[in-house]
């Protein structure tokens, strides 16, 4: 074969390639349109301003099919259900408070995807970005806005087994200062003694003030609860078998994922809530399986996704164990209300 026939065989191929890429990209393209089409009744979305800091709005990332996916978006806090404005910021992780957003994510690279935490105004323009280190799981403000926090999974992508590692960093928004990894940065205080191991893993902030914050550890298979503070550099533990913590307005209570025995391996966790004055355990009325850190909505309510037509639905049940759980806002994931306990 000459080599202009080789040549003309390459340059074939390479046409061809293009056009099965084309068409499939086409092809997904259609079919994201015609999911949307064919799930009557989805909530409307429409671009427009979203502020982190007008009264009285839920902010959270929107999930319904159609060009305003993953993208930060805003509806009235008290009607849920009414058009949705969306932002063209898009973030697989999100979480506001005080006026300062973090938004975990992702910046798609010719050959692999890697992942970045920015910190975002009250207007979400971009005002720091860090390069993580893997996955973004969960990312928390504190009710001042001058801390954020954000754990990833660096192996592993789920807490459900014990083949993961998290890591979990602290940012002081005014000053700079980043604690990049606590589990190495920090001391892990277990029955008052200082507590080192190689399988430590720290996850799922949840802020007091901005120097104190609630925290899971993992050790030795089991997880604690852990008061941590950044001016002592310490986290202590102050109850067992707690995960993904989330403290209530008046700092009195933490919403948090139990496990429970004779649970599904792959889903162990049920929504509970501590009384931290008296270390009492309320089970709330979901029954199923919570895999997400709970936003308080007030000082009654919490709010957590599950898995729904979209990927993700928001739901609300009383943290006292009365009620029953009610679904709030469809196609949404990583919710904050804006004027509220959480913002």
């Amino acid at each position: 074969m000459s080599r202009r026939s080789r040549i003309l065989i390459l340059l074939a191929a390479v046409v061809l390639l293009a056009g099965v890429a084309v068409g499939a990209t086409l092809h997904a393209v259609g079919r994201a349109a015609e999911k949307d089409r064919t799930q009557p009744g989805g909530p409307q979305v429409r671009s427009g301003e979203v502020s982190l800091t007008a009264p009285g709005r839920a902010v959270f990332r929107n999930m319904s099919w159609g060009p305003h996916r993953d993208e930060i978006s805003s509806v009235p806090a008290d009607r849920l259900s009414g058009p949705r404005t969306s932002s063209g910021v898009r973030c697989l992780r999100f979480h506001t408070a005080g006026g300062t957003g973090i938004c975990l994510r992702a910046v798609h690279g010719p050959f692999r995807d890697s992942y970045r935490a920015v910190v975002l105004d009250a207007r979400l323009r971009e005002t720091r970005a860090d390069d993580l280190a893997g996955i973004p799981s969960r990312a928390r403000v504190s009710p001042s806005g001058r801390s954020a926090a954000w754990t990833v999974f660096v192996s592993g992508d789920s807490y459900a087994g014990s083949s993961f590692s998290t890591r979990t960093s602290l940012l002081d928004v005014r000053t700079g200062r980043l604690d990049r990894n606590l589990e190495e940065d920090y001391t892990f205080v277990l029955d008052g003694s200082p507590y080192r191991a190689a399988d430590l893993n720290v996850w799922g902030v949840t802020f007091a003030d901005d120097t104190r914050f609630y925290a899971t550890v993992a050790t030795g298979g089991r997880t604690y609860l852990v008061r941590g503070d950044r001016e002592t550099r310490t986290l202590r533990a102050v109850h067992g078998n707690v995960e993904c913590p989330s403290l209530s307005p008046d700092g009195t209570r933490i919403a948090y994922k139990k496990r429970v025995e004779g649970a599904s391996p792959d889903a162990p966790w049920l929504l509970y809530v501590l009384d931290l004055r008296t270390s009492r355990e309320t089970p709330t009325a979901e029954r199923r399986s919570i895999d997400d850190q709970a936003v308080w909505r007030d000082g009654h309510s919490l709010v957590y996704a599950l898995p729904g037509n979209h990927g993700s639905d928001l739901w609300t049940v009383p943290a006292d164990g009365s009620g029953r759980p009610v679904r709030t806002l469809a196609a949404a994931l990583a919710p904050a209300f804006t004027g509220g306990p959480e913002g």
